[in-house]
């Protein structure tokens, strides 16, 4: 890994995010990870490409590019692994962590392990949002939140469906909700990939509708949307202290990252 002792020569935008300093552009890990949203084929090139090594040089030019964030799921192990090895070297990157405990023994396991780690706030994976809001199960994300706060974490809540954020944000159980662009929980539903660009604009009003700080995620439709007119839109129509995730897979461009960070800097006036 690079020198970690390298800073940022300018960082993006930022906001005030539950008490952290977050630039608005946050770089996910899909892709690191396999999760294309798009076939078993480019799935398999993703993990291929992106093993430890360039996954921390990933990062490392991030934050030469003025991104200070990154979100990553806590299930993926090379993922995680790169996770442990950054936050070693005392990466400057502050992690928030994206959390589900399929391979742990209970949900309180696995947000302490990511507290652990090192996490500086985390969230639910959208999935067990979407399944406790059809069973109008307030109790178990609340106690989850709750876990989380305990150890000192914001704690936020992911989900594909605007009315399952709505939903939870009426009870007051997070401190930030992640919103998809597309409600495409059909996939963990079992019923396959689907991003319908209607979707869109209810994410955005559902973002509106929510006073608490956001994250959009899929805001490219996972490589189906034109970057720049997808961070234009993004930026013009969530609140001025929400942020946005974005996977960026350099196999298909050695600097999408820095491209990425160029074209947000442009929208947002930065200098």
């Amino acid at each position: 890994m690079p020198s970690s002792t390298s800073v940022s020569s300018s960082l993006l935008p930022t906001v005030d995010f539950c008490g952290l300093k977050l630039t608005r552009l946050i770089i996910g890990a899909n892709p690191f990870g396999g999760f294309s949203h798009q076939n078993r084929e480019r799935d398999q090139a993703m993990v291929a490409y992106n093993t430890v090594p360039r996954i921390l040089e990933t990062w490392q030019r991030a934050y030469a590019a003025g991104i200070n964030t990154i979100i990553t799921n806590n299930e993926t192990a090379h993922v995680i692994q790169a996770v442990r090895e950054y936050h070693a070297a005392k990466g400057p990157m502050q992690w928030i962590a994206q959390i589900n405990c399929r391979t742990k023994p209970n949900m309180n396991a696995a947000i302490d392990e990511a507290i652990d780690i090192g996490c500086k706030a985390l969230y639910f994976h959208g999935a067990l949002t979407d399944d406790a809001f059809a069973a109008k199960d307030e109790a178990k994300l609340r106690e989850w939140c709750d876990h989380a706060r305990s150890r000192g974490v914001p704690a936020g809540l992911a989900g594909h469906s605007p009315d399952a954020h709505r939903w939870a944000y009426d009870k007051g159980i997070a401190d930030f909700h992640v919103v998809c662009f597309f409600n495409c929980g059909s996939l963990h539903a079992g019923k396959g990939e689907k991003f319908r660009l209607a979707d869109v604009a209810k994410a955005v009003a559902c973002i509106n509708y929510i006073k608490k700080p956001c994250i959009g995620y899929k805001i490219m439709g996972a490589g189906r949307i034109d970057a720049k007119m997808a961070f234009e839109y993004a930026f013009e129509n969530i609140k001025p202290n929400d942020a946005v995730n974005v996977g960026m897979f350099r196999g298909d461009k050695d600097n999408i990252v820095e491209e990425n960070a160029a074209i947000v800097r442009e929208i947002l006036g930065a200098k």
